[in-house]
């Protein structure tokens, strides 16, 4: 199920796209990235839950913040 989310996510979630293209771009192989993107969308999914708050990608941290 998280695999579909993320590959649906790297489609349609500007926040997710962009950082699944970034690593393609640096030469991780596609399923590297997508691993990579459906972690991502978990540790937001999990913060969304935690914090109680919508996901809106402008909070959403930019690379090396984390």
């Amino acid at each position: 199920m998280l695999y579909m989310a993320t590959v649906t996510a790297t489609r349609h979630n500007p926040a997710i796209r962009d950082f699944h293209t970034r690593l393609c771009r640096r030469g991780k192989p596609r399923k590297v990235a997508l691993v990579a993107a459906m972690r991502k969308l978990l540790l937001i999914l999990n913060a969304v839950v935690r914090d109680q708050v919508p996901w809106h990608p402008d909070r959403m941290p930019m690379a090396g913040e984390t």
